[in-house]
């Protein structure tokens, strides 16, 4: 049998079950990655959907992951163009007789889907469901539409009844597997302009699933900074303040069952605490919004949220683009949009300020400033990104409607002003 792997969201040779599946019965197996240009077109703001910083994290995680699947002997196509035109072409030109892909169920990603199968209905397309930390196959659920809508429902009744799955490892295809294939196009030729982060960036980091491992084991075993992660994890300043695993998460270059394998090691090897568990706890809360999307479907991406409360929005162009520059009057959230401008990365605790003022204090349409975070964060994911623009938006899976008091938070996460300084000057 001959067979594709369509990388999506899930570009890592470890753990990953489409590439896994692949090569179990297999005498081709070859992999392909479609830069599709309507990710990086402008949005109806103005701005592109895909920004610099993201495109070069997203460029250096497919280098990487040619390099891994070439170990493999499994050649990797890098494609600037639309998967639903491409992918018949390598079909019919090496005999495919199964594509394999992560299972994505968010509107963009649906209607490529859709569109492939339309021009290619002979292929047999199977989709894994890939990416979780408990596969839905294994939540106490009878599916995501059974989901509660409170998160502590979700995480006490998985944490009790569900379990990790083991990794899974891909099987090395033989030499005569492999062949040479082009290069990734460069970013200038998709049209996009390199950007180099701000040397003042909390994430030093480069893209790719080597490099994921790598900070895994610095972050644990070498640091031993897992044993603080709840004491430091609402900093706002340097690389180790936080795991910073979201961008490598995003992109699929690590999977959270690896991650959760490797602080079982932890706690079994070094150490075991509240602050070992926690970063677990947010893999659950990561989960917790792709059930969330899967259940709600594109009601996560309309105005009036998941719970279809009415408020009093709107969009004023000269507010976004105060908001957007960091010029409100409000110095703690200016330096949260400075650092996510010059860097495409922002703490947790300044996602949740800045989307509070924006759609909280400055009543404007939350889904504009979701936009923006897709457009410029390194660590955009659609579930995580819009789960929690609703959550702080009052229009989510929050039953308490928060409102931050930005000042009393700068107070408290910045009590001598040196990360506003730092931004702010």
């Amino acid at each position: 049998m001959k067979h594709l792997v369509w990388f999506r969201n899930d570009l890592r040779t470890e753990d990953q079950y489409a590439l896994w599946k692949a090569t179990q019965q297999a005498e081709l197996v070859i992999g392909v990655y479609c830069i599709d240009p309507r990710q990086f077109a402008p949005t109806s703001y103005g701005f592109p959907k895909t920004g610099a910083y993201r495109a070069q994290f997203l460029w250096e995680s497919l280098r990487e992951l040619k390099r891994n699947l070439k170990a493999l002997n499994i050649p990797l196509f890098l494609h600037y163009g639309h998967p639903e035109v491409y992918l018949p072409e390598l079909v019919n030109t090496y005999r495919i007789n199964t594509v394999y892909s992560q299972y994505e169920w968010t509107d963009e990603e649906v209607k490529v889907t859709n569109a492939l199968q339309q021009t290619c209905p002979h292929i047999e397309l199977q989709q894994l469901q890939d990416g979780f930390l408990f596969h839905p196959d294994d939540i106490p659920y009878g599916s995501a539409k059974e989901v509660p809508e409170i998160f502590t429902e979700f995480r006490k009744k998985c944490e009790k009844l569900s379990k990790i799955r083991t990794l899974v490892e891909p099987k090395p295809m033989p030499d005569s597997n492999y062949f040479e294939t082009p290069e990734i196009p460069s970013l200038e030729s998709c049209g996009i302009t390199p950007q180099q982060p701000d040397k003042r960036t909390a994430f030093p980091f480069k893209g790719g699933e080597n490099k994921a491992l790598a900070r895994l084991e610095d972050y644990f075993f070498t640091t031993e900074n897992l044993s603080q992660y709840k004491q430091t994890r609402n900093g706002l300043m340097g690389a180790n303040y936080s795991s910073k695993f979201s961008p490598w998460l995003a992109h699929g270059c690590i999977s959270p069952r690896k991650i959760y394998w490797e602080v079982q090691q932890y706690e079994a090897e070094v150490c075991k605490n509240e602050d070992t568990y926690w970063l677990i706890f947010e893999l659950i809360w990561r989960d917790y919004f792709r059930y969330i999307s899967q259940k709600h479907g594109n009601k996560i991406f309309q105005l009036d949220g998941i719970v279809k409360q009415k408020y009093e929005w709107e969009f004023n162009a000269r507010k976004f683009e105060k908001w957007t520059q960091g010029k409100t009057p409000e110095p703690f959230v200016n330096a949260n949009m400075k650092e996510l401008a010059s860097t495409g990365f922002m703490s947790n605790r300044g996602r949740q300020n800045v989307a509070s003022f924006w759609a909280k204090e400055w009543e404007q349409d939350w889904r504009a400033g979701a936009a923006w975070f897709e457009s410029l964060l390194i660590d955009y994911d659609v579930h995580s990104n819009y789960g929690n623009w609703l959550y702080n938006s009052g229009v989510g899976n929050d039953p308490r409607d928060r409102k931050f008091n930005i000042r009393r938070q700068a107070e408290m996460y910045d009590p001598n002003n040196d990360y506003q300084d730092l931004w702010n000057t």
